[in-house]
């Protein structure tokens, strides 16, 4: 059978968006996961979650050239964010102390108190700061520390004040498992940098030293242009044929048995995915020579952007919408509805899915069901193992 041509595929979604009964999602209140004042269950999340990221800090200053990154490493002051480290453990103790007062959850708030403990013993906020070795794999245990706490301010704070669904809970279904996913991927950065240049290297021949003097004379705002076309042109094609070539699409299918979206949701992933993405985006980068600066614009953009456009939000765009990837854009790639399938591709511009006919925005709509037509297993090992599974069957 021939390939349809573009005007044909935009033809069919255009009549498939029209005939389809497009329906309310439902959200039932799990009311045994919702957080409510003066049960202590707040307190006791906040913390086991501060002592678990403060005892991290701790044992990143201790051992600087295991657990943190070099080129994050750069970009902040550490002895600056002793401070930070110090009002978390104060603030780990006092929680804690708080799960007492209200009379529930002690076990968390004594779990947080033990370990803001063992970071006190080892030395807390008062120790010296080292310098790091360069070395080629490390954990990136400050990358990791830093993401979360910004991301969980930024985003839960978004999500609380402008929600889609305002009956969603933050401790929803397999939320814990998206967390394991967050720790592990930021925890794996030195690791994914690595093989993103090596992957690179490969490309030299490639490389136009007229081109990127070219690319650097351009103004800043216009290098970031040039960069998000580029890299989103890449990433289009690279998304598309994860979902459209039959022997990749379980490794994708990963990223979306997630079937609640918010700020955790978009870290689930197959880690061949998550190594193959971020191989494939360094290529127009390396390419571009963008200067430093247009580089690090275009790296905060996309992380803040990733993250937004899994995220329970009725933030409103605007005119925007039109040419950004947006959290409704992005939510309907994720719906197992029949019209959504196989379609919004783009991870930055929403271009691309015009160009090439994967464009589907039905409206003021949102899905009504989210993840994948045939679930997976919902533990981590069950997913890591699940394409092996299915071409093992197939």
């Amino acid at each position: 059978m021939p390939n349809k041509s573009n005007t044909q595929k935009v033809q069919e979604s255009r009549e498939s968006t029209q005939s389809y009964d497009y329906r309310e999602r439902q959200v039932p209140l799990e009311s045994e996961r919702a957080f409510r004042l003066g049960e202590g269950k707040i307190s006791g999340y906040i913390s086991v979650f501060l002592g678990s990221l403060s005892l991290l800090a701790v044992f990143a200053y201790l051992y600087p050239s295991y657990l943190t990154t070099g080129e994050l490493r750069q970009a902040y002051d550490a002895r600056q964010l002793q401070q930070l480290l110090k009002y978390a453990m104060y603030f780990s103790l006092f929680f804690g102390i708080l799960t007492f007062v209200l009379g529930k959850y002690r076990k968390m708030g004594s779990i947080g108190i033990v370990l803001t403990g063992i970071g006190f013993a080892l030395g807390g906020y008062s120790i010296p700061v080292k310098g790091v070795e360069p070395r080629e794999l490390s954990l990136g245990v400050d990358w990791l520390i830093l993401a979360f706490l910004g991301s969980a301010f930024i985003f839960m704070t978004l999500e609380k004040l402008l929600p889609k669904y305002k009956e969603q809970v933050i401790l929803r279904k397999e939320w814990g498992l998206d967390l394991f996913y967050f720790c592990f991927n930021h925890l794996a950065i030195s690791a994914i940098l690595l093989y993103a240049n090596y992957h690179v290297s490969h490309f030299e021949w490639a490389v136009s030293d007229s081109l990127q003097e070219s690319i650097r004379t351009l103004p800043i705002w216009l290098q970031v242009i040039a960069i998000i076309l580029c890299a989103d042109f890449v990433l289009y094609w690279e998304h598309r044929i994860f979902h459209e070539v039959k022997p990749l699409w379980p490794i994708h299918a990963v990223h979306h048995s997630v079937e609640t979206m918010d700020w955790l949701a978009g870290s689930r992933g197959h880690f061949i995915q998550i190594f193959s993405e971020r191989a494939m985006v360094m290529v127009p980068l390396y390419l571009l020579g963008a200067d430093k600066a247009a580089l690090d614009i275009y790296v905060a953009f996309a992380a803040l952007q990733a993250v937004l456009i899994h995220c329970n939000t009725r933030l409103p765009f605007g005119p925007l919408k039109y040419i950004l990837v947006t959290p409704q854009f992005h939510h309907w790639h994720h719906s197992s509805e029949k019209p959504a399938i196989d379609t919004n591709y783009s991870a930055h511009l929403v271009i691309f899915d015009w160009l090439f006919g994967t464009y589907h925005m039905p409206g003021k709509h949102w899905p009504a069901d989210y993840g994948t037509t045939k679930k997976l297993p919902a533990t981590y090992l069950g997913q890591l193992f699940y394409p092996l599974k299915v071409f093992k069957k197939e």
